[in-house]
């Protein structure tokens, strides 16, 4: 029979201290991916890496004295050791600094332009130097980037561009006769009604405001942009461009990209658009996968809210945090990150289920017969029962792994896990060992409790990968070719007189309400390193010089009386864009004060705040109403403004001094 090949992608993630759950994510359902296909008999090729250039790596390197190459050596380093903690089992890592790839990378873009598909012209627009990302003017949330919340800087320069646009009737096309080339289908209507159909415009796809990436060969002023860069890495690393290509010829088309929802825009408009104008096939599907969030926002380390996955590693096992990933989510959607969640799936399916399942029925079989299975025995009256369900399990399973449904297939096998240990309830060799004639079928019921836990320890192998191994340790499986994959759909496959041997519990169970408390603790010191280091590493902005008005004295400030408020009515002034005008308690009276800040609050957001008021200016009118006093406000030279209040709730009209 022909090797059936298979080639899995991760995106390239950017070099970062410390990446965080989510990107563990991506990776870890690649990874299980991965070997569930090695399982079934696949050749499998499995990439990930880094996408290391940019100005953002060039500015950090600077401030930190260094090259950029040189600052990424040491990120990457940490970021491989994170993936083998993990047990990420990829086959190639894949770095934009790599010599195969920045020399195919040249390539690609001069053929590009031989072709006419790239052209000069000049770029205006909104960038965000952390996204690496251009936006238009009505992408932008409230003039910051819409993905970090960062601001963002007008830049205009000379620019290459790559004729995008082009190919827009050929992408949709492509999409609606090729209804598994993204997935989860959400995604694909995403993409054609929020991009193809409205339009697409050609493509920003050389920098000159910075020299850190791969220069353009024909005008070495311009260095190729992360488009053409970092996309191109997963035909690169199969040698492509190269005489020594015969992975790519192997391997290319890719059968999937695992990518983050944020990212499939550029993995199904332009990255095919690129292939397209190379005259290369296009990758057999696109799977954009959710995110893990916390409170419903998304893990972002300028938010603060990332999780260490080491830490949880270190804490829990590997094959825990594998198995929550995996479980917790049906994979495609958005799902909630929550310590309690994660130590309850710890203590109900891994402890609770499968680990005491395990550990009962050794040690039943080691005080009932000596630690040897027995292979010669009598049945019970629910036997059929679950030798049916376990035997139906492997094809439940890889009918979902196809469909990368891992929570599903998961779920399969905790069904299985849970009639097993209904069935030993059901049985109950406690009552059996009491009978002398029952004996056989006491014999009978254990065997078949440890058969269907060398069916369950075949069938967790991409999720878990420290756990078989350990069920094979203690049930004393010498003989691989049992736990073979294949060997799942057969009954009856453990020796005669195997002897069992207790091991160290697989899952021990977990005080919630004691270890809830620990891990916040580690997790928020995590992230407060994470945080440190990332204000280490970026550089600095130069801080404004305040200019200081002339000084008064003591004397003169007495004469400024300052009075604590709550706000009870708001409303716009009709006419103005700039005031709102506020009705503000203090101590037992009400005024009325105007301030020109409707361009940062709206009158909801302003009543019930707490404010500082300088209560004794005189009474001024502004558009036809008296203001009588002062609301202090805070602002900076990049146009941010925000409301003084006091730190703790005080009564209204409390003096501030």
């Amino acid at each position: 029979m022909e090797n059936k090949k298979f080639y899995i992608t991760t995106p390239i993630y950017y070099p970062s201290d410390k990446l965080h759950i989510g990107h563990s994510y991506c990776t870890v359902a690649a990874d299980a991916m991965a070997r569930y296909k090695r399982l079934r008999g696949f050749d499998v090729k499995f990439l990930t890496g880094t996408d290391e250039h940019g100005q953002k790596i060039e500015r950090i390197a600077t401030a930190q004295n260094t090259t950029p190459k040189a600052y990424v050596d040491n990120i990457v380093s940490g970021i491989k050791e994170l993936w083998a903690d993990l047990d990420i089992s990829y086959d190639q890592f894949i770095r934009t600094t790599d010599d195969i790839h920045v020399d195919a990378v040249k390539k690609i873009f001069k053929a590009l332009y031989d072709k006419g598909d790239i052209y000069k012209s000049e770029y205006e627009g909104w960038y965000c130097t952390p996204c690496e990302t251009f936006y238009t003017e009505h992408q932008l949330v409230d003039g910051k980037c819409p993905d970090c919340g960062r601001d963002v800087e007008k830049l205009k320069e000379e620019s290459y561009f790559f004729k995008l646009s082009k190919y827009q009737d050929r992408l949709i096309e492509h999409i609606e006769s090729h209804p598994e080339f993204i997935q989860p289908p959400t995604r694909q209507k995403e993409m054609i009604s929020n991009f193809l159909r409205p339009g697409l415009e050609d493509l920003c796809v050389s920098r000159t405001s910075f020299k850190w990436g791969i220069p353009v060969e024909f005008d070495p002023n311009h260095i190729v942009y992360v488009w053409v860069d970092a996309l191109s890495n997963y035909i690169t690393a199969l040698g492509y461009g190269t005489e020594q290509d015969e992975q790519y010829k192997k391997y290319w088309p890719a059968d999937v990209h695992l990518v983050g929802k944020e990212i499939v825009r550029f993995h199904t408009i332009i990255w095919p658009a690129m292939l397209m104008a190379l005259d290369l096939p296009l990758p057999k599907q696109v799977f954009g996968h959710g995110w893990l969030v916390i409170d419903g926002g998304k893990m972002s380390k300028s938010k603060g809210n990332v999780v260490d996955p080491k830490v949880l590693v270190e804490r829990y096992g590997l094959d825990a945090i594998r198995y929550f990933l995996l479980r917790e989510v049906a994979f495609g959607q958005d799902g909630n990150f929550t310590n309690e969640a994660l130590i309850q799936r710890i203590n109900s399916d891994l402890a609770n289920d499968l680990g005491n399942l395990v550990s009962r029925t050794v040690g039943m079989i080691e005080k009932y017969f000596g630690g040897k299975i027995i292979a010669d025995h009598a049945a019970t009256d629910f036997d059929e029962d679950l030798k049916s369900v376990a035997l139906a399990t492997l094809n439940k399973v890889e009918g979902y792994m196809d469909k990368m449904l891992f929570s599903d297939a998961l779920n399969e096998i905790w069904t299985l896990v849970r009639r097993t240990n209904k069935y030993i309830d059901e049985t109950q060799p406690w009552v059996l060992i009491k009978d002398e004639a029952k004996k056989s079928e006491l014999a009978g019921a254990l065997y078949n409790i440890a058969e269907s836990i060398r069916i369950i320890s075949i069938i967790i192998q991409p999720f878990m990968t420290k756990a078989p191994k350990a069920i094979w340790a203690q049930l004393n499986i010498a003989d691989e070719s049992i736990v073979a994959w294949d060997k799942a759909k057969e009954w009856g496959l453990l020796p005669a007189d195997l002897e069992v041997k207790k091991g160290e519990t697989l899952f021990p169970r977990i005080d919630i309400k004691k270890e809830l408390a620990e891990l916040e603790a580690a997790i928020k010191a995590a992230a407060a390193e994470s945080v440190a280091n990332k204000m280490k590493d970026e550089p600095k902005e130069e801080e404004p010089e305040v200019e200081h008005k002339e000084t008064i004295t003591i004397d003169d400030f007495d004469k400024i009386e300052l009075r604590t408020g709550t706000v009870l009515h708001c409303e716009k002034v009709e006419g103005s864009k700039k005031l709102l005008k506020s009705q503000i308690k203090i101590g037992n009276e009400v005024r009325q004060i105007l301030s020109g800040i409707a361009k940062y609050y709206t009158p909801e957001e302003m009543v019930g705040k707490n404010v500082v008021v300088v209560a004794n200016l005189a009474p001024r009118k502004m558009m036809g109403f008296e203001s009588h006093g002062m609301v202090l406000c805070a602002s900076d030279d990049k146009g941010n403004l925000t409301v003084v209040s006091p730190e703790k709730a005080i009564d209204p009209g409390s003096e501030v001094c």
